[in-house]
């Protein structure tokens, strides 16, 4: 009996342990709970202030943005920890630089970026949020000045007294603010990260909060030298984004040359999103004879090596562009040097040379979303242009299309980035990029007003390029001349005759010799080598280029001639009396151009 006894006790007890074990773990797990909700630091044990901390780790720093990071910091503390808080970070450490080493000297500008507090203490803003300041040691050193931004040292005042209040807050009127909120307690704590100085977080506590004590010190120090890598790792990349931005910008046109019969606009928008930086680009260049070639490409990828990709395309195309080439053999050998490339790199394209002589536009794209053409009439639509495959996949050759651009009428080129959405399928956004395009009002498009019409809005998560180009007549200072010509002897008198009458009537006679000559030069080699001339083209611009076409396959060159030879020495003529001058091939042949200077 008296064994069966003893076991029912010992039983009695281990029941009673495993009981009491299991409360004591329900109370660690909600004290625990506690502490990730922000329940008061001082309500918890030494466990629970870490898993405090911890809570802090998933809740601060859950962007790359510098100033959201200073405001999640602010938002934790209160009201768990203070019944309000401020953060304020260098200027210098908004703009992307590094922080500053406190010195003895002085402090730099700060800016307030964030303030949290209690409901009783929402007038408590010292500095209004947003506001650049400079604390002027002389005439009012605060606490948080002298020990924290000036030595990196933390600041606390367990009880205030009357005096503390004017040696706490920047201003008279800080400090009666305090008063008059029953603010008891202060602790100000440095940003530092990495033995630099960021900016500071102050805490204050009012009636019904008790006052901070070393350990809360201690506590603080921790969260704020986290919060304080979390908020140098965001300047360190929104340094870097600045970086790809401004490099991206300065490889994009400085200015628009000049573009005869068409208002062009260009525009790159950054994402608004921060690591959406990449390759977008655009360019316009002026080419012979007053045709004007319009280009926008995609570089797949981000950052740096997207951005650099995109200005070595850019070049190239400039290179070829330069060489008057037709815009599909421009994305064949684009195609040909993406490949080329050190890394893999695919880009999207498209490209279109606009002739005002006959409001016609070439095009060809390479992957790229379809150009937008406006008939000038209230309508609009997407060209029907062969999509090609992007730079880089080494599939050609790329088909053109060439439609007419009336006037009045406009042409849109951009990139994805400006319809692109997330869930949204892309035919529905390209008709309500259609749609806005539609609805601007007149002269909206050529200021850039599509960008922020366009379907994926202000908000987008990509970043984007506009290009567009409306269809003007020509300016007063800017004529065209197209006339056709026999296929005979009579051309080159014809084409004399032609042009000097034009150059009379611009009030040009100055340079009616030398365009005698060359126009002479460029019909007989027509004559000679190319199966007769075809069109002669009269271009006053900038300059004056006089331009003959021909339906033969080979580009002119300038040969070497002895003294005895009666020849080959034309175009040596040509180069030495015009600024520049070229050739290029057609669809069907080629095309001769020479260009001069215009009177001053």
């Amino acid at each position: 009996m008296s064994g069966g006894s003893g076991g029912r006790r010992l039983t009695g007890r281990v029941s009673a342990v495993r009981t009491s074990a299991v409360h004591r773990s329900a109370a660690v797990l909600a004290r625990r709970r506690r502490a990730a909700d922000g329940v008061p630091p001082q309500r918890l044990g030494a466990g629970e202030r870490l898993a405090w901390l911890n809570a802090a780790s998933t809740r601060i720093g859950t962007t790359l943005d510098l100033e959201l990071t200073a405001r999640e910091l602010a938002e934790f503390t209160v009201p768990g920890f203070a019944d309000g808080a401020a953060v304020d970070i260098l200027e210098s450490v908004l703009h992307g630089e590094e922080g500053s080493r406190w010195t003895g000297s002085g402090v730099p500008a700060m800016r307030a970026v964030a303030l949290s507090a209690v409901d009783t203490m929402s007038t408590l803003e010292a500095v209004p949020v947003g506001e650049t300041y400079v604390r002027d040691q002389k005439r009012h050193e605060t606490l948080l000045h002298r020990y924290c931004l000036r030595q990196g040292k933390p600041v606390m005042v367990t009880r205030m007294r009357e005096d503390d209040f004017d040696r706490v807050a920047p201003t008279a009127s800080g400090a009666a603010k305090m008063r008059a909120l029953g603010v008891h307690s202060y602790l100000a704590v440095p940003l530092i990260a990495r033995g630099l100085l960021l900016g500071s977080a102050d805490f204050v506590r009012g009636p019904g909060s008790p006052p901070f004590s070393p350990t809360d010190l201690a506590l603080a120090e921790q969260l704020v030298s986290r919060a304080a890598v979390f908020i140098d790792n965001a300047r360190l990349y929104g340094r870097e984004r600045e970086h790809v931005v401004t490099l991206q910008r300065s490889l994009l046109p400085r200015g628009t040359p000049d573009t005869p019969g068409l208002r062009v606009h260009g525009e790159y928008a950054p994402s608004a999103t921060r690591h959406a930086v990449g390759g977008d680009w655009y360019d316009i260049m002026s080419l012979p004879g007053g045709r004007t070639a319009l280009m926008a490409g995609d570089v797949m990828g981000r950052g740096l090596p997207a951005a650099a990709t995109m200005g070595r395309l850019r070049a190239v195309a400039r290179t070829l562009m330069t060489l008057d080439m037709a815009p599909e053999r421009v994305l064949a050998r684009l195609d040909l040097a993406t490949r080329d490339l050190e890394d893999d790199q695919v880009a999207t394209f498209l490209c279109a040379v606009y002739d005002p002589a006959d409001s016609r536009c070439t095009l060809a794209g390479a992957g790229h979303v379809p150009p937008l053409l406006l008939d000038g009439r209230g309508g609009a639509a997407f060209v029907d242009l062969p999509a090609g495959a992007p730079l880089g996949a080494g599939v050609i050759p790329y088909d053109p299309v060439t439609v007419t651009v009336p006037e009045g009428g406009g042409l849109v080129l951009y990139t994805d980035g400006l319809v692109k959405a997330r869930g949204a399928d892309l035919e529905d956004q390209l008709g309500r990029l259609r749609s806005a395009a539609l609805a601007l009002p007149p002269g909206a498009l050529e200021d850039g007003g599509l960008i922020a019409a366009a379907p994926a809005g202000p908000g987008r998560f990509d970043e984007a390029v506009l290009l567009t180009a409306r269809a003007v007549p020509l300016d007063e200072g800017t004529g065209l001349r197209v006339w056709p010509l026999s296929g005979d002897g009579r051309a080159a008198s014809e084409a004399r005759r032609l042009v000097t009458r034009q150059l009379a009537e611009w009030g040009l006679d100055d340079l009616a010799d030398v365009c005698e000559l060359v126009v002479s030069e460029l019909v007989g080699n027509a004559l000679r080598y190319g199966n007769g001339p075809g069109e002669l083209r009269l271009l006053r611009g900038e300059r004056l280029v006089v331009e003959v076409s021909d339906t033969g396959p080979d580009l002119p060159q300038i040969q070497h001639a002895d003294l005895s030879d009666e020849g080959g020495r034309g175009l040596q003529l040509v180069n030495m009396l015009c600024r520049r001058w070229g050739s290029c091939r057609t669809p069907g042949g080629k095309v001769v151009w020479a260009e001069q200077n215009l009177p001053a």
